[in-house]
């Protein structure tokens, strides 16, 4: 895949996070962190604002493992 094609994926599932709920936004949020990573991989700069979402992202997931632990 092209670094054009990678930065198009994660602008794509930029847009469907932005808009999804909770559930569907932890649905989505390893997608994300993989095509991430692969940009890193490929050497394409990722724009702060999609690191940005990216963090957010996994303190969502971090925080819905929490919730579901027993007490």
């Amino acid at each position: 895949m092209s670094n054009q094609e990678l930065i198009k994926v994660a602008e794509h599932l930029e847009q469907r996070i932005d808009g999804a709920t909770s559930a569907m936004r932890l649905a989505l949020q390893p997608e994300f962190t993989r095509t991430l990573d692969r940009m890193r991989d490929a050497g394409v700069k990722i724009p702060l604002r999609l690191k940005r979402l990216d963090e957010i992202l996994c303190e969502e997931a971090v925080e819905d493992s929490f919730d579901n632990m027993p007490v």
